[in-house]
């Protein structure tokens, strides 16, 4: 597969390089974020909802909540350290 840095070739200018590249990074970070989601549902359903039903009740609600939130800064303070990580190694 020809990476993004070889399409030299293309016709594509530097300017719509950069574009695609932004592009490309936008739908991965939306993959992730829909991965994550998913995840975040299934682990938070199996932990909090004993008995499935028609509704949730306030214990289960809370649970969700704090589930989803743990999930969720969790995956904060991990992408941020990448986020340093990749910066750190770039310069």
């Amino acid at each position: 597969m020809e990476s993004l840095g070889s399409l030299g070739g293309s016709g594509l200018t530097s300017a719509q390089k950069e574009e695609l590249m932004d592009k490309v990074k936008q739908e991965i970070a939306l993959a992730n974020f829909q991965e994550l989601l998913t995840k975040i549902t299934e682990k938070c359903f199996k932990q909090c909802i004993n008995k499935p039903g028609i509704s949730l009740d306030n214990s289960e609600q809370k649970c969700v909540a704090m589930c989803m939130d743990r999930y969720i800064d969790s995956y904060n303070v991990v992408s941020k350290a990448y986020s340093t990580r990749i910066q750190m190694e770039r310069n």
